[in-house]
């Protein structure tokens, strides 16, 4: 019951966002939800940097689209300021960023003097990276990023600290959402790209806490006649109390 008064808020909401006929609000929630591997939906917004059509925009790069609850939200600027000082680490992963929040673009514009000065970068210097307007929450609500515990002035619900990586085939491959109060990890974030990067092309998984030049394990589909063929630096067999000999280990495959 919960969860259908729920389902009503939202449509109500978004109805009155919108300015949407209620009859294609409810088109909305019966879409299903985006699986991982599917295609990212494209869309097309205004920006910083002008009109985007995000699939164009990503050509044959990874992606990454962060949301934002608010401009000049003290979370947020720490946020995009820590990606500033990250473009060189996203470029060696051929990955662009793009930002988006529920503010205007005049808003976005002002809003990025501050993120600049607080990332210590000189003001004269070209933001680095677009920032989306999304003030009717179209994009939002596409995407499932609407957060009904963070309202603006307005009573309308802010976005949450979505994010969302997409690859140059346009397969959605990772979300992860954060709570409003809690700052995104964003080296987390650069090390899920290098283990996706290193799973599509080497016959590995990543295992806990992994980091890139760590040990990865075989993937269960390598026969062991297979193993020294594939993995020629050498393999090494956990022993368990199972006695099932799953738990394969290498080391980590070199990437170039």
């Amino acid at each position: 019951m919960k969860e259908r008064v729920r389902e009503i808020q939202n449509f109500n909401l978004i109805s009155q966002i919108s300015h949407t006929p209620r009859r294609a609000v409810k088109t909305i929630f019966k879409l299903k939800m985006l699986l991982l591997g599917e295609t990212f939906p494209n869309f097309t917004a205004d920006s910083t940097a002008g009109e985007i059509n995000f699939h164009e925009w990503l050509g044959d790069s990874w992606g990454i689209l962060f949301s934002h609850p608010s401009d000049f939200t003290p979370v947020c600027t720490t946020e995009l300021a820590r990606v500033i000082k990250l473009m060189p680490e996203f470029a060696k992963r051929n990955t662009k960023v793009i930002g988006l929040s529920c503010d205007s673009i005049a808003s976005h514009v002002e809003w990025c003097k501050d993120i600049i000065t607080y990332a210590g970068i000189n003001e004269d210097e070209k933001f680095p990276y677009p920032i989306i307007e999304d003030n009717q929450r179209k994009i939002a609500t596409k995407l499932g990023m609407l957060d009904n515990d963070e309202l603006d002035t307005a009573g309308m619900p802010l976005t949450a600290r979505a994010v969302f990586i997409v690859d140059p085939n346009k397969k959605y491959r990772l979300s992860i959402l954060y709570p409003a109060t809690t700052g995104r990890n964003f080296d987390e974030i650069l090390r899920v790209i290098d283990s996706m990067q290193l799973t599509d092309t080497a016959k590995v998984a990543t295992p806990a806490d992994w980091k890139m030049g760590g040990e990865c394990m075989v993937l269960p589909t390598v026969p062991d006649d297979k193993l020294t063929s594939v993995f020629p630096q050498g393999v090494t067999v956990v022993p368990l109390p199972s006695g099932k000999k799953y738990l394969r280990k290498t080391a980590c495959p070199k990437t170039h």
